[in-house]
């Protein structure tokens, strides 16, 4: 994505694009050292619960502490970042953060951590992360305009992905070798670091809103604008599905699957950087490529998701995983920048972060089910067939989105251009607005 902002000094400018001002590198830097520590985090999580003594079901648990809070704060979290200025929020979540996952490391690594503590520092995580996602993403969508949208969420997504690919091979190397305490703790101070770095962004370019008005007005008027779109809706509805299942498949059946054929956590972290691989080639096609009909290129390279779950249910060996998580990961980002594009095209900017919440509630509101059933129901068909079945909700519900009119036709529009970010909006200048950029598993990232 690009973002707009004052002009900085001669010597920053003369290092990046035209389009990318002081708000963009700001975002982007954050994105970047919370994606090194939280991806490795994400598999220390994991493998914090099996060496305390836990089950793929106490896994599922840990798993679904932090995503329950996201379903029940999600939609609230939206409303505010609408009503006061989003940076806010987004620092205010950044050291809830912190907080949370620096507790959660000294615990495990003061030895014998209990399930119902880490399921309690999970779940502080996941409400950060619910005031933080709707925030950020309304953020990051209202820095951007113009002809230059495409290539500044690709490169953003790049720069943000690159990040995940060393996290999550750190991470499964610094587990390995030092135990899955100290990448918490890295994680909490790469949320500190992130948090400062975004209380100087720049918000003067998004007009205030007007005073009165109630939250629960504020989410009748999100949830307005979210029905009245078949595309929208029914897209979260197929994440809702496929969200859950390559959730659960990942975080619960993914590391057992490692511990028991692939070797231990590094190989999974190799697997998980191979993701990370493939995104990266994803934005790297996105920056040059602008298909005309976004969601349906964009949906048909959800299929592909397909493939972690089946490699997991045979299993491949660590070579062939990495192969299949690599295709995923580059199809995914394909769907993630069309996904923005067309988010940014056809929601209103004062609603963004009411609209995206609504699309981070119903895209993971079955995330919490599924992870925590994923012990029981490998208990009751078996590990395999539960991948296989994993695999195969993911092939029917992206096929069933695909007879939405809608998600088949919509096309990228003209975007009239913004006002440079940074600055009020009747001081920009209609030369300056003319050159400002356009624009789900993606969003700004925390």
């Amino acid at each position: 994505m690009s973002y707009r902002t004052a002009p900085g000094p001669a010597s920053a400018r003369r290092h990046r694009p035209a389009w990318a001002g002081r708000n963009y590198t700001l975002l982007t830097g954050a994105a970047v050292v919370t994606n090194l520590g939280s991806n490795g985090a994400l598999i220390a999580s994991a493998f914090a619960v099996l060496e305390a003594g836990g089950s793929s079901g106490d896994v599922g648990l840990v798993t679904a502490a932090r995503t329950l809070p996201l379903v029940l704060f999600l939609l609230i979290g939206g409303a505010i970042a609408d009503r006061i200025p989003r940076h806010r929020v987004m620092v205010a979540a950044n050291a809830l953060n912190c907080v949370s996952q620096g507790a959660f490391a000294v615990l495990v690594l003061a030895g014998d951590p209990q399930l119902w503590q880490m399921m309690l520092l999970t779940a502080l995580c996941g409400t950060g992360t619910a005031f933080f996602s709707p925030a950020a993403e309304g953020m990051l969508l209202s820095s951007v305009s113009g002809e230059h949208a495409n290539r500044a969420f690709a490169l953003f997504r790049m720069a943000v992905n690159g990040a995940g690919i060393g996290g999550a091979a750190l991470g499964g190397a610094m587990i390995a070798a030092m135990g899955p305490g100290w990448v918490l703790a890295v994680d909490a101070v790469a949320f500190a670091l992130a948090g400062a770095l975004r209380a100087f962004l720049d918000v003067r370019h998004i007009a205030p809103r007007e005073p009165g008005g109630s939250l629960v007005g504020d989410l009748r008027d999100g949830w307005v604008e979210f029905r009245s779109r078949p595309w929208l809706w029914s897209i979260v509805l197929q994440f809702s599905v496929v969200v859950a299942v390559v959730g659960a498949a990942e975080a619960v059946y993914g590391p057992l699957v490692a511990r028991e054929h692939l070797g231990g956590p590094a190989p999974w972290g190799l697997a998980l950087a191979a993701f990370g691989v493939g995104t990266l080639g994803g934005a790297v096609l996105m920056m040059v490529w602008k298909p005309r009909r976004l969601l349906l290129v964009g949906t048909l390279c959800v299929f592909p998701l397909a493939l972690p779950s089946a490699g997991l249910a045979v299993p491949l060996p660590t070579w062939g995983l990495c192969l299949v998580m690599l295709v995923s990961g580059l199809a995914i980002e394909v769907f993630g920048v069309n996904w923005m594009t067309t988010m940014h095209q056809e929601i209103p900017e004062e609603k963004f972060s009411r609209v995206s919440a609504y699309d981070w509630f119903g895209s993971i509101s079955m995330l919490p089910v599924a992870t925590a059933l994923a012990g029981p129901v490998e208990s009751a068909v078996g590990r395999t067939h539960a991948l296989w079945g994993c695999a195969a909700l993911v092939v029917i519900v992206t096929a069933a989105v695909l007879t939405v009119p809608d998600v088949r036709r919509l096309t990228r529009k003209p975007v009239p251009a913004l006002p440079a970010a940074g600055r009020p909006a009747e001081a920009a200048k209609p030369a300056e607005a003319a050159e400002a950029v356009q624009p789900k598993a993606g969003s700004a990232a925390e």
